[in-house]
């Protein structure tokens, strides 16, 4: 992108609704509820014939530095002093207050250029609040409406104006910006190939977990600076988050999430938009690390979150954090392998790592058990191989009879990865047991090392050579 726009303001006169109009999605959480977003959210906008990178921030309000609000203030600052022009949005229906004339002043002081933006433009009696903002000294305001669209001409005229034509239409990296579209392609359909494991691909990664857990201190840590909103608060993670970095020369894509608590908990209607919002990350992610806190593990909702996780066929990392604060790290590791396996049998073999956000303790070790899982999901199993342990399965533990009719599994094929999905042609499907199900899955994770990952077997009929035969007589 050619520039950096920051779009500030005091809460609640639509910051987060203008930034989802410029990136085209609803990316950001909106709610009346003042205060709704607390981190800095980036985006690609596009307004007209302009493109640039966007960062939604948390409202600017006047509090203690050590306080929820002064550290929102501080990433906002961050975001300001990182962009290269800022979008100062004020509410044209409410008019102009005190904040707003401390953050015109701010911005002033920061030297950058100043787009003066009257949001709620639409509102009936609004010019009022319209014309205070010439008071500001900020120059001509913009007037528009966020929520319907209006004024959008206008607001591409004075970004053009304030930055200069020769800045807002360069585009240093378009030759740079080669989208990977290998991960939207269709699963190779050769069945006997067995293709190697792409090592450079960018891998999509969801932080998920109960609140406070430490989520957004893990992604801190990994980053190497304090990117993401963290303290003592629980469920101060509102947006999912995401952001990039590099591990050992690839490309890491991570999403920080809300944490989630139990469903009958979730009351207000701010909590649900965060809870759905979390879970759109996990279906777009392609691994995901669940946090625990290991001085509190695998409470009821832990467990829920894990299932979850599976249901929706991702691949799964458990990660107990606070590691750091555990007093007996051998006995409380061998009773936490114990209970893993004991309470998540539906994913035997998942990888689990104590970790410490505040320290870096076991990061290393968790990047490289996601890049061993994320292995694993992709994994494919030629058709030959898998037909040659069906017979051997079938010979060891014959399918059950029904019936008195004995089961005949006649033919095994993967149909897909990410997460394996084989398929299994057989007499009567409809009668095989959930346990021989349970037998075939555990083998296929024994016998062709796929630990911790989701695995699927669909079953279907084979077909009768001699059914068309007999319509004719």
């Amino acid at each position: 992108m050619s520039f950096t726009v920051a779009i500030v303001g005091r809460p609640n006169v639509g910051k987060s609704t203008l930034f989802n109009r410029l990136v085209g999605k609803k990316l950001a959480l909106v709610d009346d509820t003042p205060g709704v977003t607390r981190d800095r959210r980036p985006g690609d906008a596009k307004l007209v014939d302009l493109r640039f990178r966007i960062i939604d921030t948390a409202g600017l309000e006047e509090a203690d530095a050590e306080s929820l609000e002064g550290r929102m203030r501080a990433q906002t600052e961050k975001a300001i002093d990182e962009a290269d022009l800022s979008l100062f949005v004020v509410d044209a229906k409410l008019g102009l207050t005190p904040v707003d004339q401390a953050l015109a002043e701010m911005l002033r002081r920061r030297g950058k250029p100043v787009v003066l933006v009257a949001n709620k433009s639409e509102a009936r009696g609004s010019d009022s609040g319209f014309y205070d903002s010439y008071t500001l000294g900020l120059g001509e305001p913009v007037p528009i409406s966020a929520e319907h669209g209006q004024g959008m001409i206008d607001l591409r005229d004075a970004i053009v104006e304030a930055i200069g034509p020769e800045r807002a239409f360069r585009d240093d990296d378009e030759d740079e910006a080669v989208t990977d579209v290998s991960v939207f392609l269709p699963d190779d359909e050769d069945d006997e190939a067995e293709p190697a494991y792409d090592e450079t691909k960018p891998l999509r990664v969801a932080i998920v977990g109960r609140p406070n857990a430490g989520k957004s201190t893990l992604i801190n840590r990994f980053l190497g600076e304090d990117r993401l909103l963290t303290g003592p608060e629980a469920g101060i993670t509102r947006d999912s988050i995401s952001v990039e970095w590099d591990w050992r020369g690839r490309t890491i894509k991570m999403f920080d999430t809300a944490g989630m608590r139990r469903k009958a908990r979730v009351q207000e209607k701010l909590e649900k938009l965060s809870v759905a919002d979390t879970l759109r990350a996990i279906r777009f992610a392609e691994t995901v690390v669940i946090v625990f806190d290991a001085t509190i593990p695998f409470e009821k909702q832990d467990l829920q979150i894990v299932d979850l996780v599976l249901r929706e066929g991702r691949a799964a990392v458990l990660a107990f954090n606070k590691w750091d604060l555990v007093d007996e790290p051998q006995a409380v590791l061998a009773d936490l392998r114990e209970k893993t396996e004991r309470l998540l049998p539906q994913a035997r073999g998942i990888r689990a790592v104590p970790i410490a956000g505040q320290t870096g303790y076991g990061l290393d070790k968790l990047m490289q058990s996601i890049i061993d899982t994320d292995k694993i999901w992709n994994k494919r199993i030629s058709t030959a191989k898998l037909n040659r342990w069906l017979d051997g399965v079938q010979v060891q533990h014959p399918p059950p009879a029904v019936s008195g009719r004995r089961l005949k599994l006649k033919y095994m094929t993967q149909v897909k990865a990410r997460p394996p999905a084989f398929m299994i042609s057989c007499t009567r499907p409809d009668s095989v047991p959930e346990s021989y199900l349970r037998y075939l899955i555990n083998g296929l994770r024994a016998d062709f090392q796929m630990p911790g990952v989701p695995v699927r077997i669909h079953l279907r009929a084979a077909e009768n050579p001699f059914e068309n035969k007999r319509k004719k007589r």
